[in-house]
């Protein structure tokens, strides 16, 4: 049976693994035709999975309206359903595979329409979660919070959060969501190989007894999916990960071949054993892998089981002492620099502080 969790301070009782629809909404894993990811996600749900994230701009609408069929498939009320808001596609509809970040708008005008379209879309009256699409400090204004807040009351949305992204860092804006904004999650990318600042996130939500924290990327980027055999990969255009650093790739590679013996002592595969460190860690309520086959929902289905998906305090200490010596393969293969918006440069080097007040 799937493990669930309660967000603390919601009533939102939410599978630990979620199905996230992104990859329908744009071609970087490969082309769905809408039939292939109605199928998959409706075979998500028959084994457990009962959280369904998605975001208006995937597939400017696409992903959203796929969601609906599920919903339709399973029921709503037996549904979990997340969607984001911000992305300004309607004037700004960016280009099929493309990579480019396009406009944004979180004015409260913006918002109650953007709303409006995705609840058309996926044919329901309230969004259980509806979460900030990729905001910055910058916009973390007081009449949108105010918004958000009129909109539960009206009951269009259940709760709010933040998705921080499109990539690692912005720890200031996670932790402003839960401090200051009362966030009822923040999602952010948090895996085994980037622990940080996801780890803080989970802290002061655990140290608050209010919120929960999503991750994606949770097998960093394929690495854990143990998808790549050779630091000499290439990545064709649509690949988004041909942005990363080569570091990521080379020694991933590496910290695999050092983690594989501590998987096979559990029994499981690598990508198995790193879904089950995200579910060790107190304040983590749910992951989001690329769910592309039937088997990869088995797969990552069979590391979310209820009373086995967490692993003992011995593991969770010998990757722990792993990660902060670098798996002892040195600086080159530290975790890559954040994106940041208090820094002059925009990044800042990545690694463990401990939240203030925690």
């Amino acid at each position: 049976m799937m493990n669930q969790r309660t967000i603390p301070g919601t009533d939102l009782s939410v599978s630990l693994l979620a199905f996230g629809n992104f990859v329908f909404g744009t071609n970087w894993w490969g082309d769905f035709t809408d039939e292939d990811g109605i199928s998959l996600q409706n075979f998500a749900f028959d084994q457990g999975v009962n959280f369904f994230d998605t975001g208006a701009a995937y597939g400017n609408g696409r992903a959203e309206r796929l969601l609906a069929e599920t919903i339709d498939y399973a029921g709503r009320d037996n549904l979990i359903i997340s969607t984001k808001f911000g992305y300004d596609f309607y004037s700004d509809a960016g280009e099929e595979g493309g990579h480019r970040e396009r406009k944004q708008d979180f004015s409260p005008k913006f918002l109650r329409y953007d709303l409006e379209q995705s609840l058309k879309r996926m044919r329901i009256d309230c969004v259980d979660l509806y979460q900030a699409h990729n905001l910055k400090l910058p916009q973390y204004q007081d009449d949108l919070f105010d918004t958000l807040g009129q909109l539960v009351d009206e009951g269009k949305i259940r709760y709010w959060g933040v998705a921080m992204g499109p990539a690692i860092g912005w720890r200031e804006e996670g932790y402003d969501a839960f401090i200051k904004h009362d966030a009822a999650t923040v999602q952010t990318v948090m895996n085994m190989y980037e622990q940080d600042p996801g780890r803080e996130f989970c802290e002061i939500a655990t140290s608050r007894q209010r919120g929960g924290v999503i991750a994606r990327v949770p097998t960093n980027s394929g690495i854990l999916d143990e998808e790549f055999k050779s630091a000499d990969h290439q990545f064709p255009a649509s690949d988004h990960r041909k942005f990363r650093d080569k570091n990521w790739l080379v020694y991933g590679l590496q910290k695999n071949d050092i983690v594989r013996p501590i998987a096979e002592a559990q029994g499981c595969s690598i990508r198995q054993l790193a879904t089950k460190w995200l579910a060790s860690q107190p304040g983590l309520v749910s992951i989001e892998p690329n769910l592309l086959t039937e088997a990869d929902v088995m797969e990552f289905s069979a590391a979310c089981e209820d009373g086995n998906c967490t692993l003992p305090q011995a593991t969770l200490d010998q990757i722990a002492g792993l990660y902060a010596d670098d798996f002892g393969l040195g600086d080159e293969a530290h975790p890559c620099d954040w994106k940041s918006s208090v820094t002059e440069s925009g990044t800042i080097r990545s690694g463990y502080q401990s939240p203030a007040g925690v």
